[in-house]
């Protein structure tokens, strides 16, 4: 944000957003109220998107919404957006790969926005596909030698060098058992890495379903205090989503397999008013539904038809010999998956619905496909007004879904900065 918008003094809740990602993290702080200071995100269209998106707010902090509503109309270019706001909030974005040639530049950069500030928080995560159980036994040497296990050390450097009051590390489940080539744990010796540098850690294991998000999402949570400081502790009360995968939907046209559309079916509801998805003014962007070929959606008619009829997943198994195409029907025999309508959370959302559709398959049979990116970024607690960029200035559906997948619900995070600020108000 500009530095009028940022507080002088040094209990500023301002932050430094590492591995960012589009921003889910990010946009929860953000909307707790939290300032930040910079972005660092090495995939070029994240970065790209958290620059659209550090747009929105300062068109909506200082009273030119309207212009950003251009741009999601396409009444103005990306290059038009970008210069509709000062340039330190574009630079505040740092696409960079974080590593030993790009650290001391990295922090010359952030020094500079800090402008002497003390940074009150860090938050984020590592890429998390060397930890997860999935990548792990995909990889013939379960990701040992995968230099993304070693990236919280370059987490810690920016410790080391910001000395914040607070920091919250992010990650997947997967962490709990990664291990190192001599067979210790990545999370023990995170956690002894961290304390040498001077934080007393808390690690947690939150389900986002738990806390009100519509997805069945385990993560990591840790919560580090600087050694002399207040010791918080994640308290968040526990609040499952009370709505339907079908009430969430409820306003986005019905479209099929290759067909989109941008214009709202029928008008908000209380449930995405409640969880901030959807006003009254936001356009609709990114109902956009991949194509698929007919032996695709010949399945997805069978799976839907089995969870309506059952209540029970598709086994790859039992689908007809002139439709399997796959030679392994010993593992991963649920890889045709339903997001089932009649519940209040769907499964775990994934960086590999950039790839296909076929775990999160819609659940109207009618429509007959698989999941939009705007309907997983509903899952995954994203207001309708983020843009997911790609490289160029062009809608890129593949790009937006691999954002989305990778992202932390916007809403845990959110409720993760409230619970920080109410503990220091304590």
């Amino acid at each position: 944000m500009s530095k009028d918008s940022i507080c002088e003094s040094n209990s500023c809740l301002n932050f430094l957003d590492l591995f960012a990602g589009c921003g889910g993290l990010s946009e929860g702080f953000i909307r707790a109220g939290y300032l930040p200071v910079a972005h660092v995100e090495m995939d070029k269209a994240a970065s790209n998107s958290l620059k659209t998106r550090m747009c929105y707010h300062w068109l909506k902090q200082n009273n030119k919404i309207s212009v950003y509503y251009d741009y999601l109309n396409k009444k103005i270019s990306r290059e038009k957006l970008y210069s509709s706001v000062p340039l330190e909030i574009i630079n505040s974005v740092i696409n960079e790969e974080i590593s030993d040639n790009t650290l001391d530049k990295i922090f010359v950069n952030i020094d500079k926005k800090l402008d002497k500030q003390k940074l009150f928080i860090i938050i984020g995560g590592p890429p998390c596909q060397a930890y997860s159980l999935i990548g792990r036994s995909c990889e013939k040497e379960n990701m040992l030698k995968d230099k993304r296990n070693y990236l919280y050390k370059y987490y810690a450097e920016f410790l080391k060098h910001y000395k914040p009051q607070y920091f919250v590390f992010e990650n997947v489940i997967g962490l709990l058992s990664a291990k190192d080539p001599n067979g210790n744990l990545h999370l023990a010796n995170m956690l002894q890495l961290f304390f040498e540098i001077g934080y007393v850690c808390t690690p947690y294991v939150l389900n986002a379903q738990e806390y009100g998000i519509p997805q069945n999402r385990r993560r990591v949570i840790i919560l580090g205090t600087l050694k002399g400081n207040k010791k918080l502790e994640l308290n968040i009360p526990k609040s499952p989503c009370k709505y339907s995968i079908d009430e969430l939907f409820q306003d986005l046209p019905k479209i099929h397999a290759g067909e989109q559309s941008n214009k709202y079916s029928t008008q908000t509801n209380k449930l995405l008013l409640d969880m901030g998805i959807r006003d009254k003014k936001t356009p609709l962007t990114f109902q956009i539904s991949r194509p698929n070929t007919k032996q695709d959606l010949l399945i997805y008619r069978l799976a839907v038809k089995k969870w309506q009829k059952e209540a029970k997943r598709l086994n790859y198994n039992d689908i007809p010999a002139t439709l399997q195409s796959h030679k392994n029907k010993i593992s991963f025999t649920d890889r045709f998956k339903v997001v089932a309508g009649n519940l209040t959370y769907s499964h775990t959302i994934v960086a590999h619905v950039a790839k296909d559709g076929h775990y999160y398959i819609h659940p109207d049979i009618k429509q007959n496909r698989s999941l939009t990116p705007r309907e997983v970024a509903r899952l995954q607690t994203f207001p309708d007004d983020f843009y997911f960029e790609g490289i160029k200035d062009e809608i890129c559906r593949t790009a937006a879904y691999k954002q989305i997948g990778n992202a932390v619900p916007v809403l845990l995070a959110e409720k993760i900065a409230k619970n920080i600020k109410d503990n220091l108000i304590e």
